[in-house]
């Protein structure tokens, strides 16, 4: 695996990116600014253990406990490892804003890359816009939880937000986000290195301070060997309750497709954008399992934690927290700062989703994929892909409506985050070990000659969390306790194909090249 060295803004090689983007056809229109640093602190920001881990602590309790959220950490982060390889690898080839659809194009061969590419496209922006929509979704939840236990907790009088308040707090981050995307990308640089050191940095300061300042700490047998069976949704099975505590470790490492959809802006992409890639999944999988240790130490009343009778109204690591403070000097305040700390996270992690939303926008919109696509590729003066941002925003707002009707009907939008964009990662992967077996021509970071088995790994594990979180999550099924990703899913398939068939296979002919002078 070769990899070079970046050469600054000095006057001598081309940069490798820059000259790999003009063999493929395409002008450098965004401004080639990133550092590989930068490029990694967008994936892990994104990635972020904070913003998933604690979001879905609950989900993780209730079926199967500590084991299923210690253990399934790693059985996650290993497979998905296979998937981000094989990632890297392509990205290696082809380092485009468009990413995987782009991918999927060239893989496919000339007679199936239109289909290929408007598959993977579609699937991928709408997965992106749904991780947006959940990430900002959870900060608002968040924001409520934190003023109704600083104003005294439930038990105390606090104030409850309605799902009206909590859907203007969502509007609001998202127009903060959609603002700070619009500045120059070097702006946008720093914001996203404060974002890595700031995840990185709260991870190791709350799992270290909750479990030292906890009065009731758990046992290392609790936390490593106690099975939750006690779900209360009629599931008796423990390898079934194991899998579905798997989506809490599925859910977090997502996200890392951000390093390909920067690698327009990225110096030497064809190296660093594969390196984006890796470290960021590495590093979150490392981090992420220290934080779950150190929160599990303190978890000690399952039950009491999932109650929606407690202080924090249910939501399990703000008990966790406020509970730690509050037993050790009778005040909770400090559970409410360390609340504050994930909230920044979440934040920075909602911020860097739309940086990858509106690169991916801009590109598939290059290629005249999206309806009214002229609008949302046009770039500003500092080189900014300003429409497809505000676009970006607005979508994630839309899907985040589904809450006012049903909670039910948005933890689909949750499930389109995780399953609509794994299927996004997989297409071109499968393209890569099938009908490009043979005619893949790799870039600097390779995998040689295991190319094609890690491929099928990472290919077979996104078809088994397809299936795995499509299953009944409780008994009996009910139309409040339906699982509604297949339907989600499945009607997000239903509707790009139909489309494709009704009307894109007679205008849409897959990437288009903008370069002049391209033979």
């Amino acid at each position: 695996m070769g990899w070079d060295h970046e050469n600054g803004h000095a006057p001598g090689p081309v940069d490798s990116g820059h000259a790999r983007l003009h063999e493929l056809g395409y002008k450098q229109e965004l401004k080639r600014d990133l550092s590989v640093i930068s490029n990694f602190a967008f994936s892990f920001s994104i990635i972020s253990v904070l913003t998933g881990i604690t979001t879905l602590y609950n989900t993780g309790l209730t079926y199967g406990g500590t084991i299923s959220m210690v253990y399934g950490w790693f059985i996650a982060g290993v497979f998905t490892m296979f998937v981000g390889l094989s990632m890297a690898e392509i990205c290696s080839s082809y380092p485009t804003s468009g990413g995987l659809y782009y991918w999927s194009a060239k893989l496919a061969g000339n007679n199936w890359a239109p289909f290929a590419s408007w598959l993977t496209g579609w699937f991928n922006i709408v997965g992106q816009w749904a991780v947006t929509t959940s990430v900002d979704f959870s900060l608002a939840q968040l924001i409520s939880v934190i003023i109704l236990l600083s104003t005294g907790g439930k038990n105390g009088g606090g104030y409850e937000a309605s799902k009206y308040v909590i859907m203007c707090f969502h509007g609001g981050i998202l127009l903060l986000h959609a603002i700070i995307n619009s500045l120059p990308i070097s702006v946008l640089s720093f914001f996203g290195q404060i974002a890595a050191a700031w995840n990185l940095l709260g991870v190791v300061v709350l799992m270290i301070l909750i479990p030292s300042v906890a009065k009731q700490k758990a046992s290392a047998e609790f936390v490593f060997t106690h099975f939750n069976t006690d779900n209360g949704e009629g599931i008796d099975s423990k390898a079934y309750i194991f899998v579905l505590g798997l989506l809490m470790s599925q859910y977090t490492l997502t996200g890392y497709d951000a390093s390909a959809h920067m690698t327009e802006e990225t110096k030497n992409a064809d190296t660093n954008g594969p390196r984006g890639i890796i470290s960021s999944i590495a590093i979150s999988i490392i981090f992420g399992w220290g934080y779950l240790i150190g929160i599990s130490f303190a978890v000690t009343n399952i039950p009491y934690l999932l109650s929606t009778d407690n202080d924090a109204g249910g939501y399990a690591i703000a008990e966790v927290f406020y509970l730690a403070f509050k037993d050790r000097y009778g005040s909770g305040v400090g559970g409410i700062v360390c609340l504050g700390i994930v909230a920044i996270a979440i934040f920075f992690c909602g911020m860097s989703s739309i940086t990858s939303n509106s690169r991916m926008a801009y590109a598939f919109s290059r290629d005249g994929a999206m309806p009214f696509s002229s609008l949302w590729h046009k770039v500003n003066k500092q080189e900014v892909p300003i429409n497809a941002v505000w676009l970006s925003a607005v979508a994630a707002f839309c899907m985040a409506l589904t809450s006012l009707g049903s909670y039910v009907a948005f933890e689909a939008m949750v499930s389109i985050a995780t399953i609509g964009l794994y299927i996004a990662y997989a297409l071109p992967i499968f393209f890569r070990v099938t009908l490009a077996r043979k005619s893949f021509v790799p870039g600097p970071f390779n995998l040689g000659r295991f190319g094609v088995l890690v491929g099928w790994v990472a290919v077979l594990w996104v078809a088994t969390i397809s299936i795995l979180f499509s299953l009944p999550v409780a008994y009996p099924i009910t139309k409040e306790t339906l699982n509604y990703t297949p339907v989600a899913v499945g009607g997000l398939l239903i509707l790009t194909i139909s489309t494709w068939i009704f009307s894109a296979r007679h205008w849409f002919t897959g990437p288009i090249k903008n370069l002049d002078d391209s033979n």
